[in-house]
Order: structure tokens, then sequence, then C-alpha cells
């Protein structure tokens, strides 16, 4: 064969790369940008809009369009022109001076190392499973909008997470083609050589070799692992072959690839972060090796490392139940990370299982991941309001003797990225009144433009969303009812259902117990009556997976499968099936209402009723989670006390009165009570308070610029200050830690003095330290936070040593009168210079 018989064989054409103009093509598929910004969905239209609609894979159309049709609409002047021009939009896009560059170019953060099991980016990247992996795509979204110097680092599933058939039985199946590289949206990430950047991850006795690829999502990076190499062995090549498949054995395998693996990756990329933020514990791992890294460079024992490193880590925990911490038992830690701890870390193998439990000396406690990652951070925070009350009860095992209120987790309100969620005529809407970059900086200004829009145009602008819902629904149930053997007749009536002027409900979720997705269904007949009224019909569209292992979450499913079959209930519902992000957008941008029904507090955050918000949808939801803290009465409706009541079948029945009461007497008659010109005020007035309070404040990007400023900025400041001197502080806070743990123990309290003076409390109070140096400790008084008076720690001046006391240290503080003297109390409690307490030293000792 000729040489240039071989380059012309088709096998070395993949890609009619020759063709003018096919890099630019290219070059935009290959961004996710395309997800969130629609400015390009006509060119893959034009190339074939069957399989477009079908995939929403820009990369699938292109690879997929033969010679002579990307040669005709690139032939096209305005087609070419019309790409010239997004490329220079997106040019401009991803290299302006976004937000952070504007606000901190001259600060400490350069990058952040963004760790998840899942990303949720499109329609085209099928590698998530739902609420985690949405947060972590819609974040690495709003990072590019702003200019955050995030890069994400992940897994690349072969089968990501399993598609959704319901039978004719009415239960779900579980099905998991396989992702092929080669049709998403990703390259290999090559070296400077060009060849495949792959490594070795040493297990016991073998070694497994990974592949680095590599996503672009606007301005960000997004790298992810696969051991679907040809050097690995069949059971090695599907570690990474399935999302939360398989049992402990796989998921410890890929929680190590994800973490070790994930942050010799960056190494091998020459990128030295900052700031790493675990998004869950999954990735946890990464803190001990990034410790490792440290402890190569700096020559620094681990002790001192992991003191260094953590002050640059974040940890997002998202779980509102202890039952949710991935856990793994003693024996699966030491096969697979014995060797690893003593060889690389230089601790024992009872020292690394001590990072993960809560008690460090039980031999049969299992590690805890969340554990790792608390006491491997920085920085903690829940993911609501409320979660990071929730999360401060679960984690307080890990702080004994401190005060709930304490424990040192915060939180920051999930958001979701608007632009992705929104509809074309939504983003017309948001345009005309806030501007076409009204999500690339702060968003408080759009509250008030929003107002003005007038209530016939919104009104006008809902009930066409609503339209397009109902033709996609008719489009999609067809199809679904012909793969599960429904009859003709079942079919043809499909394309017909729902009206578009009627009600719309939406209620789309995982199916779990917790979630409640039966709560509606509490009362058939009741549900019935409601759907069924001439004069005030309502349509209810449901959607939602259980995981495969999850059988009482199939037979919820079942049960509402069985309940919409029967034929006087088959007009007024549908059950969509194949929960993914697709049908996630048809619906938010359709339902007049969202329901969301959780058993509090078990939903940490949710935002699927988030994503109703940008285009006029109003929730009704259980307060809970993001809920909690977003309601007013003027926004939407609530369910629910806002208190726990655990799971308790008297209060689910008490609640599904509540919600039929709510729709009934308030929701239904809102949404029909119209006036002359056919508008209901009441309803279009509700719905602009929730766009206009809500939107803004619950988006993706309020919520990256709180992670930026009150997580990011100082991780960054306080990590550049551990590494300075070799990271010499490090081993300074290893010998504090040291001496308060020898120390500590023995010290107590002698005579304590309450003197009042005018309207103070003057304090006194007599210590013994027991040779501890007085600066390695704070002395406070303490009052508890009761009746909504805030909690007190006022620090206590030290004023030397007590006369002809030896040993005795005094120290002196005031208060005001306004509270009683016997609401304080002294104590000790660590201090370190830019240490963070009680997260990086929990010890304490009371008064009494």
């Amino acid at each position: 064969m000729s040489k240039q018989t071989r380059i012309d064989h088709p096998m070395y054409n993949l890609l009619p790369v020759d063709i003018e103009g096919f890099d630019s093509l290219a070059e935009l598929a290959l961004d996710m940008r395309s997800s969130w910004n629609h400015y390009a969905d006509s060119v893959w239209q034009r190339l074939d809009p069957e399989l477009w609609e079908n995939t929403h894979n820009p990369w699938v159309v292109l690879q997929t369009a033969s010679r002579d049709r990307i040669q005709g609409v690139l032939a096209d002047p305005d087609f070419r022109k019309s790409v010239d021009d997004m490329l220079q939009a997106r040019q401009q896009a991803v290299t302006a001076p976004g937000w952070f560059q504007q606000q901190y170019s001259a600060g400490p953060l350069t990058s952040v190392a963004y760790f998840c099991m899942e990303f949720m980016l499109g329609a085209a990247l099928p590698i998530y499973s739902g609420g985690l992996g949405n947060v972590a795509g819609d974040q690495l979204k709003a990072a590019s909008d702003l200019g955050v110097p995030v890069i994400g680092v992940g897994l690349l599933y072969q089968q990501g997470y399993f598609r959704q058939v319901i039978d004719k039985d009415g239960w779900q199946q579980a099905l998991f083609p396989y992702n092929d590289p080669g049709q998403l949206p990703i390259t290999p990430v090559r070296e400077a050589n060009g060849e495949w950047l792959r490594f070795a991850i040493d297990f016991p006795g073998y070694s497994v070799w990974l592949r680095a690829w590599q996503v672009q999502v606007g301005r960000v990076q997004l790298y992810l692992l696969d051991s679907n190499d040809a050097a690995n062995i069949p059971v090695h090549r599907g570690i990474t072959s399935e999302l939360y498949g398989g049992g402990p054995d796989l998921r410890l395998k890929q929680e190590l690839l994800l973490g070790v693996g994930g942050w010799r990756l960056l190494e091998a990329l020459g990128i030295y972060p900052e700031v790493c933020h675990l998004n869950e514990g999954h990735a946890a791992f990464a803190v001990l090796e990034r410790a490792y890294s440290f402890m190569k460079a700096s020559g620094q024992p681990f002790d001192a490392a992991l003191a260094v490193t953590r002050a640059g880590n974040v940890f997002t925990t998202h779980t509102a139940v202890t039952a949710g911490f991935d856990r793994f038992s003693p024996a699966l830690i030491e096969q697979h990370l014995g060797g690893y701890a003593e060889q690389q870390l230089g601790i024992s193998l009872s020292k690394l299982l001590a990072l993960g439990r809560q008690n460090p000396n039980d031999a049969s406690e299992d590690f805890n991941m969340a554990y790792l990652a608390i006491r491997g951070r920085g920085a903690v925070n829940g993911v609501s309001q409320l979660h990071g009350n929730v999360s401060r009860k679960l984690f307080t095992p890990l702080f004994p003797r401190w005060p709930v209120e304490e424990v040192p987790i915060g939180y920051v309100t999930n958001g979701v990225h608007m632009p992705t969620w929104d509809s074309a005529p939504a983003d017309d809407l948001w345009t005309q009144t806030c501007g076409k970059g009204r999500w690339l900086g702060p968003t408080e200004p759009l509250e008030h433009h929003i107002r003005g829009v007038s209530d016939e145009d919104l009104w006008k602008f809902r009930r066409a969303a609503s339209t397009s819902l109902v033709e996609y629904a008719r489009k999609r149930l067809p199809r679904q009812l012909e793969a599960c053997g429904a009859s003709c007749d079942e079919v043809d009536e499909a394309k017909l259902l729902f009206d578009p002027n009627a009600l719309i409900l939406g209620f789309a979720r995982r199916f779990a117990s917790y979630k409640r997705p039966n709560l509606l269904l509490h009362d058939p007949e009741r549900l019935l009556r409601i759907l069924k009224n001439s004069a005030r019909p309502v349509q209810l569209i449901i959607a939602g997976k259980a995981h495969p292992s999850d059988l009482p979450g199939q037979t919820l499913i079942h049960e509402w499968i069985k309940f919409i079959r029967q034929p006087e209930v088959r007009p007024h519902i549908i059950f969509l099936s194949d929960y993914d992000m697709l049908l996630t957008e048809h619906l938010v941008q359709g339902v007049d209402v969202w329901i969301n029904t959780p058993r509090r507090p078990w939903e940490a955050c949710g935002t699927s009723g988030m994503k109703v918000l940008v285009n006029g949808g109003i929730n009704l939801s259980e307060l809970d989670g993001w809920w909690a803290e977003a309601y007013t009465p003027e926004v939407g409706w609530a369910l629910g006390d806002g208190q726990e009541h655990g799971d308790a079948p008297t209060w689910d029945a008490a609640d599904a009165d509540a919600l039929y009461n709510l729709l009934e007497q308030k929701v239904i008659p809102e949404f029909y009570t119209r006036d002359a010109q056919g508008v209901p005020r009441a309803w279009v007035a509700r719905m602009r308070e929730s766009m206009a309070r809500l939107t803004p404040h619950y988006s993706a990007n309020r919520a990256v610029r709180e992670y930026t400023e009150q997580r990011y900025l100082p991780a960054a400041a306080a990590y550049r200050e551990r590494i300075a001197e070799n990271g010499a502080v490090g081993r300074r806070i290893v010998d504090w830690r040291q001496a308060l743990e020898r120390k500590l123990g023995a010290l107590r309290f002698g005579e304590v003095k309450v003197t009042p003076q005018y309207e103070q409390y003057a304090y006194e109070v007599q210590l013994y330290l027991n040779d501890l140096d007085p600066h390695a400790v704070r002395v406070e008084l303490y009052a508890a936070g009761v009746n909504g008076e805030a909690l007190v720690q006022q620090e206590m001046r030290y004023s030397g040593q007590a006369e002809g006391v030896s040993g005795c240290a005094l120290y002196r503080a005031a208060v005001p009168t306004t509270r009683p003297s016997a609401d304080y109390i002294a104590r000790v409690v660590p201090y370190f210079e830019g240490v963070a307490v009680p997260l990086e030293a929990a010890e304490i000792v009371w008064q009494y």
C-alpha cells in the first residue's frame, strides 16, 4: 500500500478536517457552552434536524453528517458568516475579563480544583445521576460566566447512570447504554509530544492505568479520568464502568481514582491550585494525596504537611442523614490503602483509619469519608441554611463538649445556572428587561428590572410556555408508550393529551421514600376529583427514576403507573419516563406549579424547584431545604409546619390532607380567577414576586460568588501563608497540638470571682495551666444563645500570675448586666494564630 493510499484510507480520515470551516464547527461543537448559550442550535438543526432533536449533541451531529452535507452548508455565505460570528462571540466571552478578574485579579487565588463524582453539563455528556451532578455542572458554568478560575476533576463512566424504561406491567427497567467516548464532546489530554496523558495508580499487587480526557466548559476546563485503558485487565477496565454501581470494593476503587488519581492528574498537567474544593466526600482521598504531594516537595512529615495543605481545602456536604455517608470496612481500607499509608504517607494504618473515625481507638468502626474530609479541610459547609443546622448536629460527635451552634459548619445555599434552565422565550423576556449580560456579575439589580413587565405580557409568556410543554409531551409520550407495548388507541390518544390552557402541576424527582413522591396519591379518589373538575381542570406531569437497587422506590413508581393507566385517570396524568437533563429542561420551562414533598429535614437543598423560577413557574413545597429560607406567602405556597416529625405515617397523612387543601382552596382558585381581560391578576402578582425576589438569589451566579468570597479567597490566603518557609508553620502547629494533647487534660480552674460594677459584671478567673504556654490557649466567658439572645464568646485577658499561688494564671473580662451572671461560664479553647478552632483543634475545657 502506497503512502498516498494509506493517507486516503477511511480509517485515517475519520473526520473531514480538510474541509475549510470544519475546524470552526468542531470548536463550537466541543464547547459545552452550547448547552446553555443556544446561539449555535441553528447550526446543528440545519445539519441534521432529527438527530439534533433526539440527542442535543452537537459533536454527534457533526460526526454523523456527510462530507457533502458539511461542504454544502459551509458553502452558504450566510451560514459561514453566522458560524464566524459565533466563533468571535465565543472568543470574546471566554477571553474578556470576568467579574472575578475585575474584582480580585490581585488577590491570592489563581485556581480552584473542584472535585466531584458527577457533573451534569448537558444531555450530550451523560455522566450524571441527579442533584449532586446538577450542582457541580451548574457551578462550573457559573464559574465560566464569572471568570472564577475553577478546574473540574471527575470520572468518565463507560455507562454513566442508568436509562429508564417502564415495561408493560408498569415496572421500571434499567438499561445501561455504552458511552462511546468518540461520540461525547470530550478530547484526550495530550502531552506536548502528542502522547495521550496516561499514568498508573498502584493497588496492592497491581497497577491501574488511567487515561485523561478534557471537556471545554466555556472558559473552564473539566478533566475526567477513566480506567478503560487497553493496558488494564478487564476487571480493572470496569472500575469506571458505572456511576454509583457495584459494591463497596468498586466504590472504594472509584473514589481512590477520583481523589488520588485526580490530584496526580493536576500535578501531571502542572496545575497547583491554592484551593481544593470537595463537592461531597467521595473525593476525600485528595486530602491525603495533596498532603503527600507537599511532603515530597517540602520534606515535611505527614502531620505537618496535612496541617499546611488543609488550609486550602474546602468541603461541601450534601448529606442530611448519617446513612448517606460513604463508609468502608477497616479490612477494605487496609487492603487498598495500607501500603499507601505506610510507604507513601509514612504513617501507620491505625493512624490513617483514625482520620475517618469518630472514635480513633475503636478498631471495629468503619472508615467514614465525610469524617476524613472534615479532618482534612480548612472550611466546611452545608448547602442551605437549614442543612447547615442539620449538618452541625450530624457532625457534633467529632467535636465533643462543643455546643452544637459552634460546630464549625456553615452554609452556602445552592443555586442553579439560570441560562441553562430558562427557555428561549424566558431568555428573551429577561434580556429585554435586564440585559444580555445579566448573569455575568452581581444579580441584585435584576429584582427591580423584572418588576417592570406588565401582567399581560407575563401571562402571555406563561401560556406560551405551557403550550410548548404540551406539544413536547404529545411527541414524547407516544414513543414511550409504543416502547412498552401499549395499544394503538392508547398511543393515538397520547398525541392529543392535555390542554395548554389548563393548570399544569409538575413533580419530577428521584423516587426515594424520604422524598414522598406518592404523597399526592395518598387519597386517590380525592386527587381524581381535583383533576377531573370540568370547571377548573388540573393536569399533572410526573417523572423520576428510582435507583436500580431501591425496590421501595421502584414500587412507588409502579403505584403511580398503575393509577395512571386507569381509563378515567389517563387523560389527566402522564408519567414521562427516563428522567434526564433534557426532559428536566422541558418540564421546568412549562409547568405552572412545581410540587416538592420531601420529609423534613432530609432534603439538604433541592434545586429542582429553583429551575422553574426564571421561567415563571411557582413552587408549592415542604418547608425543607432551600424553600425553608426562600418561602414567603407572596412567592408560592408552603407545606408543613416547619418542624421535624420523623418517619410518621400520621404526619404524612396530615401533610397529604394539607396538600389537597392547598390545591383546592388556594392554588386552583387563584389560577382560574380571571378579570375581564382573561388575566388572573393575583396569580401573575405571585409569579412576578417569585421571579423578581427568588430568581437572582437562587442562581448559581450568587452561589459561586459566595463560594469565591467566603470560601475560596480566604482559603487561598491561608494556604499561601502556611506554605511560606517550606511549610515550617505546619511543624509548629503539630508541636502546638501535641502540647495541647499532653497538658490540656490536666488544666483546671481555681477560684472564679464575679463583681458587679456599674452596668457590668467583672469576672476574674484563676487557671492552673499545667506548664502550658498561656498563649497556646484562649480563655473565654461563654453564654448560650437563648430566647433570642445571641451566644456570647467574650475573650478574657491574661493578667499575669496570681500572687502567692504557684502556677496559677489570672484572666479577667467584663460583660454587660443585660443577662444574669449565672448565664456565663468560663472555658479554655485552643489558640494558634490563623488556625480554625474547633475545626483543626477540637479540645475544650469548661469551668465545670
